[in-house]
């Protein structure tokens, strides 16, 4: 009978402490999403300079060729610049 109730604390424990490691992990998500949601939004000039820096460094890293970078940047820019 001992057996059985150190294993059922420990199960119940460690139930409990997986509860609360989830529940904290939920309130940072929720966090970082209330901070992005309530943030302001960058006007579209900041907006294309970003998209130029990430594209930048995705050449320089030789992720993406300089041709591809400026195709989808002038996409995007046509996108962010009027507003869709």
């Amino acid at each position: 009978m001992h057996r059985k109730a150190v294993r059922y604390a420990t199960r119940t424990t460690t139930a409990a402490a997986g509860a609360v490691a989830g529940a904290a992990s939920s309130v940072a998500a929720a966090a970082v999403a209330a901070a992005i949601v309530f943030s302001p939004v960058p006007d579209a000039s900041a907006r294309m300079e970003g998209v130029h820096e990430d594209l930048l460094r995705a050449v320089q890293l030789n992720q993406i060729t300089e041709e591809q970078a400026l195709k989808f940047e002038a996409r995007l820019a046509g996108r962010i610049l009027s507003g869709a």
